[in-house]
């Protein structure tokens, strides 16, 4: 008997159905010489403080360096601090008795780092020492299941995998629970959470805003020309921007009262614009933020459940490529999406026999390769899948295209000694733009006055005529506030933004976080109440800005510090670095930083010692988030934002002590609406609204 562990029920049961599995038991299936079972994500983790013995946040204590690291069950946070989360313990014991009566292990949990790590944390918490195989696939169709077990690996070909799993797993645990610990006591007051990809993170988001913030706009003048050749209708605008107003009109009517230009210089060029490669999971988030105004995580969660409908291949890639033996499946995936809408159109704009091979490379496949489509034609799709499952398609097919030939014309044209520019292009042969018919990136374009219709022919020398003149008022633009799409690039390319050039060039290529990670790190950031989204764009709150003012200049925000480790967690795993080695420059690392938060000198915010209204007999516990009373029979508490504002130390010392704050402005109501209204406390001590306007 086989024991094969997926990562989650429904995978469990496509392995089990297509392995004759078929016998329903108490958290697994039986049947055929195989017992399938599953984790339910992250079962065991690394143990939390308390489990050393260490209990509440003690600077004596700090840093905190577990030797060896314990796991344990995965805890749900509770009022009195963690306990084991029930549903996990049973699946655990499920997974133990399904193991005893097995001979041996097949691992089908994700083929990835933390699929990896999710199955040897089981694997090592049971005390297990059975034989173990990896199902390694890209798919969950049932030709690419069929195909993995027919090739199953050695489970300790995947050593280096799980050692840089672990390694980034015991990193993330030293630096979050030391650097959070230490911030928190320094500041005395509510629990600031710091971790090594979330801060540094949380960094980039806080410059981009306060560049934004800082940015003083000036205005600038440029005059625009209208022209007609060959009845056809076209502006140039003036390479020169002038500062103030009263000098441009003066060159303008001097222009004007010149009434023709002479062209100087014709440059026309031929642009090849390659076809797109494949998504990766960042740039599917990416363009998915940018088209649909889905959050990163949305879109995971969303190629996650494409992925377990067998409609897509593994979505946690970080590769655009595909292997050179999968090439010969391509047509395949193409005719299916000829017999279904809305890609027959698209289709026909490609010639079988004559795909365009650019994402075929095999040493730039990861773990994964590409995202594909697979063999299986969706049906039941929620919006959201539908929109997912066609933007892969289409990627799929302008891939496969070839490329798109445009003509760039660029004129300079003089009047008097001012020089103005003419920009056009056209499209000599739509390539793998056919495939949507779109034939710009309008959000990419830069060139305001280029056109995507032919110019008439110019040759130097040439008069123009000047049919009217404009004067154009514009603005300097600050740096824009980041989207997620933005800031997905950002952290993709963390290691450009580094100053030095010898170490940005060899940073250029890495990162911060996973694409795996990345979504998690911008929802953490957002629980945390560090981050809001405010439109499509990402704004930082008074809380994050005051977490970034506090750790801006230490190595906990350092970006090329994180990118390093993504370097060396990639050398753990092609067995090119000690793990042993990168945990011990960790713990050096953690200490600097602990030390460095430990000796901050952070005014505190002055609140006053109120007294529980309730029972009169303590003085409460004020936080960012709450105030209560710390008597256990009292029980008193209140949330300290209500309809999205912040009580001040004022207002709270009001409503405690007169029963009503000041007139609070700008609460939002549960339907969107902005009211202004006192807060007051009533008889029973809980809180309510008194309005201006009684009607």
């Amino acid at each position: 008997m086989k024991a094969i562990i997926a990562e989650k029920p429904s995978v469990a049961r496509e392995i089990a159905q297509l392995l004759g599995a078929h016998e329903k038991k108490d958290g697994y299936l039986s049947g055929n010489g195989y017992c399938v079972t599953w984790a339910l994500g992250h079962l065991i983790s690394l143990g939390m403080p308390e489990d050393y013995g260490i209990r509440g946040f003690n600077r004596a204590s700090l840093p905190i360096f577990p030797k060896p690291f314990i796991l344990t069950p995965k805890k749900l946070k509770r009022t009195k601090g963690y306990e084991s989360d029930p549903s996990a313990l049973q699946q655990l014991n499920t997974i133990q008795q399904v193991i005893s009566q097995c001979s041996s292990i097949i691992v089908a949990t994700d083929a990835g780092r933390e699929g990896e790590l999710i199955f040897r944390y089981i694997y090592h918490y049971l005390q297990c020492n059975k034989p173990f195989e990896r199902l390694w696939i890209s798919s969950l169709t049932e030709k690419a299941i069929q195909d993995g077990f027919k090739n199953l690996q050695p489970g300790d070909a995947f050593d280096g995998l799980y050692q840089a799993a672990k390694a980034r797993s015991e990193a993330d645990w030293l630096v979050g629970i030391n650097a959070t610990q230490a911030l928190t006591i320094a500041r005395n007051q509510d629990v600031y959470s710091l971790g090594r990809v979330q801060t540094p993170t949380l960094a980039l988001i806080c410059q981009r805003f306060l560049q934004h913030q800082n940015f003083t706009k000036q205005k600038y003048f440029q005059i625009q020309l209208s022209h007609r050749k060959e009845y056809t209708d076209f502006t140039s605008l003036s390479l020169l921007q002038w500062e103030e107003r009263k000098q441009a009109e003066q060159i303008q009517k001097s222009i004007e009262r010149e009434g023709k230009a002479i062209v100087e210089d014709v440059s026309i060029t031929t642009i090849q614009e390659q076809s797109p490669l494949l998504f990766d999971l960042t740039e599917l988030q990416k363009e998915a933020n940018r088209k649909l105004g889905l959050s990163a995580d949305e879109v995971l969660q969303t190629a996650q459940s494409l992925y377990e409908k067998q409609f897509i291949t593994y979505p946690r890639t970080g590769s655009k490529y595909i292997p050179e033996d999968l090439w010969t499946d391509i047509p395949e995936l193409v005719r299916i999406l000829n017999q279904t809408e809305p890609f027959k159109t698209a289709v026909t704009h490609l010639k079988f026999g004559n795909f365009n091979k650019r994402i075929v490379n095999d040493l730039k496949v990861t773990d994964h390769h590409g995202l594909l489509i697979t063999t299986k034609t969706p049906s039941a799709l929620s919006s959201t899948e539908k929109a997912i499952y066609e933007m892969i398609a289409y990627r799929l097919l302008e891939s496969l295209s070839h490329t798109c030939t445009k003509q760039v014309t660029q004129i300079q044209i003089k009047v008097h000694h001012y020089e103005f520019q003419i920009k056009g292009s056209k499209i000599l042969n739509q390539g793998w733009r056919a495939i949507k018919g779109i034939l710009s990136d309008n959000e990419n374009s830069n060139n305001e006055n280029e056109v995507l219709t032919e110019l008439p022919e110019f040759k130097t020398g040439d008069e123009l005529k000047i049919s009217k003149t404009e004067l154009l008022e514009k603005v300097t633009q600050p740096p824009k506030l980041y989207t997620e799409a933005d800031l997905l690039s950002a952290m993709e390319n963390a290691g450009r933004s580094i100053e030095n050039k010898h170490e940005q060039k060899a940073l250029s290529n890495i990162g911060i976080g996973t694409p795996a990670t990345r979504a998690s790190t911008i929802e953490t950031l957002l629980s945390r109440n560090y981050i809001i989204r405010k439109s499509k764009t990402l704004h930082p709150t008074d809380k994050g800005l005051q977490v970034y003012n506090l750790v801006k200049d230490k190595k906990i925000a350092n970006v090329q510090m994180t990118a390093e480790w993504e370097i060396a967690l990639d050398r753990i795993e092609k067995g090119e670095l000690n793990k042993d080695q990168f945990i011990n420059n960790i713990q050096a690392y953690t200490t600097e930083i602990t030390n460095e938060l430990l000796s901050l000198n952070i005014p505190q915010e002055n609140i006053p010692q109120l007294k529980c209204p309730k029972c009169q007999q303590h003085h409460l516990l004020i936080k960012d988030k709450i105030v209560k009373c710390p008597d256990e029979q009292c029980k008193w508490i209140l949330f300290r934002t209500i309809c999205g504002v912040q009580l001040s130390s004022k207002d709270l010392t009001l409503l405690l002590t007169q029963n009503k704050t000041s007139l609070i402005k700008n609460m939002k109501s549960k339907n969107g609406k902005k009211f202004d209204a006192f807060i007051i406390l009533k008889e029973d001590f809980s809180t309510s609204f008194e309005f201006i306007n009684k009607n």
